[in-house]
């Protein structure tokens, strides 16, 4: 069973040459079987001629060049309209015309560069050609000529629609890869924003009290450990990030949702922000992609709070309700901003379209009570992550 599975692709490895040449072989041996002499196109009406050496060497000429009708379609083509026109003023009549219909629509199909002047030469070579077989005693009329004319156009128009396709698949292929790239790309950099920003904002905030404790020192050995802390669970957020990119990420059990927000809640209150933390009703056995989300929400929350209403009070609240979690994050307004790098404003709107991603809802503004900032979102679950 192994050997089968593995004859495509080998087949597929082989050059394109090689891969091409059976069919050459096919046609030109099908055209020297005796019984199938004088069964293949007649043009012109010109009477049949028995085999001879010119017979055998126009025949080659039509079928051997269909070994390179992809990597040289338009030799290909010129090849066998030699060896056709050969096999039709002689009287050959041989199946190896087959092949001219082939060569033509592997023209169509893959002639990248001048592909007018191919149509334009094979053309001018077709009307020299019928002359040559009216002169020769043909008794065709014109309209004989002028259907095979139109049956060979059709043919290069089918290569032609062919090709046409195969460039809108690649192109599709090209922007699909490229908005998967970008999609990764967004997402990638939302992670990195959401670890770095809120362990940064917590360590700035913790740093800033330390200068103002050095008079007690057990509160700025206890701060300069929760830098510390902050500092070793962002790098440990990170490793967790580039395993994301680890194809085999997944196959370690993840941290409980629950424990990873009270994790995060009890690293903000370190951080000097009283947080009050509300869970109510029970986690779905499953909510996908909602978790991560949720954690998400919290976390760029917190450090907003954190940013702009640093000593204030904040509340958490996570509520489970079939297959969806609602988060709602709030501040009252008396705390004082921290000097702190300047937001780059992507962090809620990056919320925002997470939330939408999954189905939900979200938003965020002042408190109606006025004085704080609420954040809220509804985020359905049950969705891979």
């Amino acid at each position: 069973m192994v050997i089968p599975r593995r004859v495509p692709e080998l087949w597929r490895r082989l050059n394109v040459t090689v891969r091409d040449l059976p069919l050459g072989l096919l046609c030109f041996a099908a055209a020297l079987v005796p019984a199938w002499h004088t069964h293949g196109t007649q043009l012109g009406g010109l009477p049949d001629r028995a085999y001879d050496e010119l017979a055998i060497a126009a025949v080659a000429l039509q079928c051997l060049p269909l070994s390179v009708r992809r990597r040289w379609p338009f030799i290909c083509l010129m090849l066998a309209s030699v060896g056709f026109a050969v096999d039709q003023l002689r009287g050959y009549h041989s199946l190896g015309g087959t092949a001219m219909a082939i060569a033509l629509l592997s023209s169509g199909a893959h002639v990248e560069r001048h592909r007018h002047p191919a149509a334009v030469s094979f053309s001018v070579g077709y009307v020299a050609l019928a002359v040559g077989l009216v002169q020769a005693g043909g008794t065709e009329g014109i309209g004989s000529f002028v259907t095979y004319y139109l049956a060979m156009a059709l043919v290069w128009g089918m290569g032609s629609w062919l090709r046409s396709t195969r460039i809108a698949e690649t192109e599709r292929r090209l922007r699909v890869a490229e908005e998967t790239r970008a999609a990764e790309r967004t997402r990638i950099a939302r992670e990195l924003h959401d670890v770095v920003t809120h362990h940064v904002t917590a360590m700035i905030v913790q740093a800033e009290a330390a200068r103002y404790l050095t008079a007690a020192p057990d509160r700025l050995d206890r701060t300069l450990t929760a830098v510390t802390d902050t500092g070793r669970r962002a790098i440990t957020d990170l490793r967790h990030l580039l395993d994301l990119l680890n194809p085999d990420h997944g196959t370690e059990p993840r941290t409980p949702a629950v424990g990873r927000l009270l994790t995060l809640v009890e690293q903000t209150r370190r951080a000097g922000q009283p947080v009050s933390f509300t869970e109510k009703g029970k986690p779905a056995a499953s909510t996908g992609s909602a978790d991560l989300v949720a954690y998400r929400v919290v976390q760029e929350a917190l450090t907003n709070a954190l940013k702009y209403d640093h000593g204030g009070n904040t509340s958490v609240e996570v509520r489970h309700g079939g297959s969806e979690i609602a988060v709602e994050v709030s501040t009252d307004g008396s705390g004082s901003p921290v000097r702190s790098p300047g937001g780059s404003g992507r962090g809620l709107d990056g919320l925002r379209e997470r939330v939408a991603v999954l189905g939900g809802d979200f938003d965020a503004g002042p408190s109606p009570t006025g004085g704080g900032f609420v954040v809220r979102a509804r985020i359905p679950g049950g969705n891979a992550s």
